[in-house]
């Protein structure tokens, strides 16, 4: 079936390239109750509209991009394929062994953009600019012919996405979390989103319904509401996650023919986000454990929530396999 143009396609940055406003995320694809359904989810959304798909190095421990890489067949030129390299302040080798993997797990032979994963900590730019650092295997595999574009990622704190920027690498796209809790709390949207337009760098949103739906859950906005906020702010594409086809589906309804909302209506929405914002506590990657995947924590000594589902994952893999795992300090939690 041919791919729909239902979805509006926006400019990546400075490129001649477009992607669908809607992009569909990795980790959640991970967690489809099984192989085919995520396939089912990948061809459903591709048939919708939908051309920009995430993906990540350590998204549930390698199934989220063997997942997308089994969707994908017959249909890679039909997508522009972005996954992650989660370094975590490690060396370039490590990186470039990381791209290796992904590749053969997506079962491609080139990505549209590759990022580094969750940029979280203050010495995280240091690291990354480093001689031997990760910068030099983005810069490499670009050169390659591996990645066309490059880029980070990060949910924690927006000054390290500027201090990120301010490296002077020439990132192609950030990525960060967008939705109106965040307009009024340690803000992605007032801070990085202005610096990344006018520097011409491709904005993606990711988080529109704060990580797990909370929110909704808790009924203070729809799923549609937020996913409309997101997609209304100048982003090249909203990154939310999906698990069920339902889901796909109630995404594609919202995509499908959009048109931004007026700014009276997104400053209503952030206003009705305001009274729960100032806590963080829809915004719990912003502030505790319990978005920090452990490859991001190992490098850097610093203790796992050991509740945390990646940590589990961690932990059931290396029992099943017989291969060791870190000892890592236990926490509390969040």
């Amino acid at each position: 079936m041919p791919v729909s143009s239902s979805i509006p396609l926006r400019r990546f940055g400075k490129s001649d390239v477009k992607v669908s406003a809607l992009g569909l995320g990795g980790h959640h694809l991970g967690a489809a109750k099984d192989e085919q359904t995520a396939v089912d989810i990948v061809h459903q959304a591709i048939d919708g509209g939908v051309t920009f798909f995430d993906n990540c190095w350590e998204y549930n421990r390698g199934k989220s991009e063997d997942w997308l890489g089994k969707g994908l067949r017959g249909h890679r030129k039909d997508v522009f394929l972005m996954t992650k390299v989660c370094t975590h302040g490690r060396n370039a080798s490590l990186a470039t062994l990381m791209l290796e993997q992904s590749l053969r797990r997506l079962q491609t032979d080139y990505l549209d953009l590759w990022q580094v994963h969750g940029v979280s900590f203050q010495n995280d730019p240091d690291l990354f600019i480093r001689p031997g650092g990760a910068a030099e295997a983005l810069l490499k595999a670009k050169r390659d012919g591996k990645v066309k574009f490059v880029g980070f990622t990060g949910h924690k704190d927006p000054d390290v996405h500027l201090a990120m920027l301010n490296t002077g690498f020439p990132f192609d796209a950030v990525q960060m979390p967008l939705n109106p809790f965040d307009a009024n709390f340690f803000s992605f949207e007032q801070k990085v989103l202005p610096v990344l337009r006018e520097r011409g760098i491709a904005p993606l949103g990711m988080k529109p319904i704060g990580g797990h739906g909370e929110p909704v859950q808790k009924g203070i906005f729809t799923a549609q509401e937020l996913l409309r906020y997101a997609m209304s702010l100048p982003v090249t594409t909203t990154i939310t996650g999906v698990s069920d086809v339902d889901i796909l589906k109630q995404n594609l309804e919202v995509a499908q023919g959009f048109s931004p909302l007026q700014e009276s209506e997104m400053d209503a929405l952030r206003k009705r986000a305001k009274p729960y914002a100032g806590d963080g506590h829809f915004e719990l990657y912003k502030t505790s454990l319990k978005f920090d995947n452990p490859e991001a924590r190992i490098p850097h000594d610093f203790p796992l929530d050991m509740q945390q589902v990646e940590v589990r994952q961690m932990i059931d893999e290396a029992q099943n396999t017989g291969r060791p795992y870190p000892q890592v300090k236990d926490s509390p939690g969040v």
